[in-house]
This record gives structure tokens, C-alpha cells and sequence, in this order.
């Protein structure tokens, strides 16, 4: 598959949901590249997992999503909160460590929630969030509603507990949740070959009855097409099921204060750099007369004035006081 007809033939959204979902994922790859270099500046403190090279997954399913619908992410979570509608100011304050972030500065990068857009929060347990999704799924059910719950999860998490137990009570109680495996080939700088016996994630949905499907993660109109009709299946009762999109992260699996080295095969990062979903859904959106050139230039400087005003934002709020430790705290 060439990066010419990569998204060729794909159930595509209206014009203007195209340009939406090409800024979103503008918007992630500039926030991701500028918390980086922000981090190795000691601005930003504690361990950052870049999203970076992912957008198309988080775009693809959100874009398929009400506010009322609800997501849970894991570790690399920025792209599913950005997609997902959260505040990039209150998101760099949290980076920042600062009291207006979504967490009040306490959080950091692996705890970002936003319940008012349906953002139950990233989790810096491996498979963690996974129960939590099974649980907006049954609240869904409990409210009579037709909303839906997404768990969004990397390939490692396969090898936890809880990803298989959610999978099973999701299908015994036909609960309306979207499965979302972000497989970007690497569990931290194991191989996913040496970590998982079947050939797909998606083959392991089979296991518990329920449809799995294996896309392009790259190609942001097949993950779009993908979770639609899975958002559809949920919406009308008929239970979960399990999305497997195949992608690449561009950088080291998590940031920290010396750059850890990257153990990957040099082939293999240029097999998928060059498989970067957003110039190939550039090319898409010029070839339909959605965008031009120009029109994206105007796009990127937007986004990178809007990340300058978060980065004011943030820099501007105070840090947490010492006893703001006591607050928020729900142990008895």
C-alpha cells in the first residue's frame, strides 16, 4: 500500500469533518513534539510517553464519539485527551505542575481526566483503564442510555489480567464498549512478536465471541470507518468489540530527564516514518479539494498560536501549595 492510495476508498466523513480531524491531528502532533522539548528543558517534569505518529487512531475513533460517550486511555494518553475535546491550557498546566492544570499540578502527564467531555482519564497502570471502560459501559447500560465507552490500550497490555477479564465480562454482559488496541509494535523495547503468541490482537477476540477487527492505524479514514461500525454495533445493543490498529510511536517509549536510547531496528523506524499518517492524509485532502497547501500552513500556525497561549497559560499558574496535598485525597 503506497502513501498515494493509502486512503483511497475509505467510507470517509463530510468536507469540513475532514479539515476538523486534520487539525486534531495537527494539533497532537505539535502538542507532543512541544511537551518533548519543553520536557528536556525542565519545564515539564516527570516521565512523558509521547503520542507522537499515533494520531490517526485517536482522531479516527473520536471522531465517531458524542461528549456523552465516555473514553479511558493508558500511559500515552495526550492524543485521546486532545481528541477527545480537553483544554490544551489546563493540559500544559498539568505538564507544568500547576494548580490551574486538570489534576491541580498533583496529576501530571499519566492522569489527565476531563469527565465534562467524557474523559475518564489516562492511567499509568498497564492495562489499568480497562475495567474502568467495562464500568462506563455498564453505567451506560444502567442509564438507559445509547451512549458508548471506549478502552484505549498498547499492545503490551494484552499480557495483563485485565484486559482479558474486561474483554470476558464485556461479552457476557453484551456491553456497549469499543476495545481500541493502539499496536505500535513495541511493549517499552520488547518486540510485540516476543510478547504475544497470536499473529493479530485482533485474532484474540475470537476467544470471547466477539467481532475483532485488524486496521491500517496509520490511515485515519479506515480507523474512522472501523469504530463506526463497532460505535454502531454498541449503540444497538449488540455488544463489544475489539479494534486492533496497527501504528508506530516516533520516539523512545517514555521521556525522561536523559533520553533513554532507542533499541529499535533503524529499517524498521524508516519502514513506518515513512508511513507517517498525516502526510498521507495531506495528500488525501488536497486530491479531494478539501485543503490546499496553503490553507494547511494556515492550519499548523493556528495550532502553534494556540500552543503558545497554552504554554503562557501554564507558565503564568502558580505551583500547588504544600497542603494542597491534603486536598483530594478519599482514603478513609
Amino acid at each position: 500500500m503506497t502513501v498515494e492510495t493509502a486512503l483511497s476508498g475509505r467510507i470517509a466523513p463530510e468536507p469540513d469533518e475532514c479539515v476538523e480531524m486534520y487539525r486534531q491531528m495537527m494539533l497532537i502532533r505539535h502538542f507532543e513534539e512541544l511537551a518533548l522539548k519543553l520536557r528536556q528543558e525542565g519545564l515539564i517534569h516527570g516521565v512523558v510517553h509521547s503520542y507522537s505518529g499515533q494520531e490517526a487512531i485517536a482522531v479516527g475513533v473520536c471522531a465517531n464519539l458524542r461528549t456523552t460517550d465516555r473514553i479511558v486511555s493508558n500511559h500515552r494518553g495526550h492524543g485521546h485527551c486532545i481528541a477527545k475535546g480537553a483544554d490544551i491550557k489546563r493540559m500544559m498546566a498539568e505538564l507544568f505542575g500547576r494548580r490551574d492544570g486538570y489534576c491541580k499540578g498533583k496529576g501530571g502527564s499519566m492522569h489527565i481526566a476531563d469527565f465534562d467531555v467524557g474523559m475518564l482519564g489516562a492511567n499509568g497502570i498497564v492495562a489499568g483503564g480497562l475495567p474502568i471502560a467495562a464500568g462506563a459501559a455498564v453505567a451506560a447500560q444502567l442509564e438507559g442510555s445509547d451512549a458508548v465507552a471506549v478502552g484505549f490500550f498498547g499492545d503490551g497490555a494484552t499480557g495483563e489480567g485485565p484486559f482479558h477479564e474486561s474483554l470476558n465480562i464485556s461479552a457476557l454482559m453484551k456491553l456497549p464498549v469499543i476495545w481500541v488496541c493502539e499496536n505500535n509494535q513495541y511493549a517499552g523495547d520488547t518486540p510485540i512478536e516476543q510478547g504475544l503468541a497470536a499473529r493479530n490482537v485482533a485474532d484474540l477476540a475470537a476467544g470471547y465471541d466477539i467481532p475483532g477487527k485488524a486496521v491500517d492505524g496509520n490511515d485515519v479514514l479506515a480507523v474512522y470507518a472501523a469504530t463506526r461500525e463497532a460505535v454502531r454495533r454498541a449503540r444497538e445493543g449488540a455488544g463489544p468489540s475489539l479494534l486492533e490498529c496497527k501504528t508506530w510511536r516516533r520516539h523512545v517509549h517514555a521521556q525522561r530527564d536523559v533520553p533513554p536510547p532507542d533499541r529499535r531496528p533503524p529499517d524498521l523506524m524508516a519502514y513506518w516514518e515513512a508511513r507517517d499518517p498525516i502526510p498521507a492524509f495531506e495528500i488525501y485532502l488536497q486530491q479531494c479539494g478539501f485543503l490546499n497547501a496553503d490553507q494547511m500552513a494556515d492550519v499548523r500556525l493556528s495550532i502553534d498560536r494556540d500552543l503558545d497561549e497554552a504554554v503562557a497559560f501554564a507558565d503564568a499558574s502558580p505551583y500547588p501549595a504544600p497542603e494542597d496535598a491534603l486536598e483530594d485525597v478519599f482514603a478513609p
